[in-house]
């Protein structure tokens, strides 16, 4: 019997170790991608407040790239945000696997899941990745909201700012785009 369980201890523990390490992974990762959004969040509050929604706008294209930066420098992650709907094709296109988990998290909410709890996280390779939804907040649609319902000032910006914009259209709740982290193992 005692050889028996010291068998089975050794063939369980490689893999107990490796569950306890994805979980370290998935707790890191989570942490890591939770830190940008409410920081670009009282960014956009503090510059709406100063220049309107149009002032705004380089927050989320100037200053969102800067954060996300020192955050991969801070942590060792690689922090971005992606979209099926870009609006700047230079640094929100996503790759095939981001891509994927976009259309599986847009068929997840379609079903009734809350697009604030889709995430999904795995070793890749030699790496791992995790994406976190970005549901819209009302903050969000004086630039991302319905076409018609932009300003004139807000239309102008974005045009002068994005000209490949596909970022609108969007209401309260839908799913803007990720925040894709990864980092090699």
């Amino acid at each position: 019997m005692k050889t028996f369980l010291l068998a089975a201890a050794t063939l369980i523990t490689p893999f107990a170790t490796a569950l306890a390490s994805d979980e370290a992974l998935l707790t890191e990762a989570r942490k890591v991608a939770t830190t940008l959004p409410p920081k670009l969040i009282v960014a956009l509050q503090d510059e709406i407040k100063k220049s309107g929604p149009e002032g705004a706008i380089p927050v989320c294209k100037d200053m969102a790239p800067k954060m996300a930066g020192e955050i991969s420098q801070q942590t060792g992650w690689k922090i971005k945000r992606v979209s099926l709907k870009a609006r700047n094709d230079a640094r929100a296109i996503p790759d095939a696997w981001e891509k994927a988990a976009l259309e599986d998290f847009d068929k997840r909410a379609a079903a009734g899941e809350s697009p604030a709890k889709l995430e999904k996280g795995e070793k890749i390779g030699n790496e791992y990745r995790f994406v976190k939804a970005l549901p819209v907040q009302a903050l969000c649609l004086s630039c991302h909201g319905p076409v018609d319902q932009l300003s004139p000032a807000i239309k102008a910006a974005i045009g002068q700012n994005y000209p490949n914009d596909r970022a609108t259209g969007y209401a309260e709740g839908q799913i803007r785009g990720v925040i894709s982290v990864r980092k090699a193992l």
